[in-house]
């Protein structure tokens, strides 16, 4: 799990629970489906969703914005976790979402 490995090497804390199926965990959580990607965390009161990097997560307990929290929609190619060939590799979008549905952009990020 590259995403793990990520938030680890970040200096964050991580414990994982594997379920047959997260998908209860993101409706309960409030996350909007079009938001859904393949990982949900939860931090400080904040959920986490997809292939977030550690820097907005940081960010985001800094700040502490009024939103539930923040997804990487979907697994984009060079995001942490999902490294692999640079070509593939486009700008992607870190959402942040509401317990209204309100979406945002919170931030973007062009891999190296």
């Amino acid at each position: 799990m590259g995403w793990v490995l990520h938030l680890k090497e970040a200096g964050f804390n991580v414990k994982t629970t594997d379920v047959p199926d997260v998908t209860p965990l993101k409706q309960e959580k409030g996350i909007p489906q079009r938001l859904f990607s393949c990982h949900t965390g939860l931090v400080d009161g904040y959920v986490i969703e997809g292939h977030v990097p550690a820097e907005d997560i940081r960010r985001l307990l800094d700040e502490r914005p009024d939103v539930a929290g923040i997804s990487v929609p979907g697994m984009p190619m060079g995001s942490p976790g999902m490294e692999g060939p640079k070509s593939l590799y486009r700008e992607y979008p870190v959402i942040s979402f509401t317990d209204d549905g309100e979406l945002a952009l919170y931030n973007t990020h062009m891999p190296q």
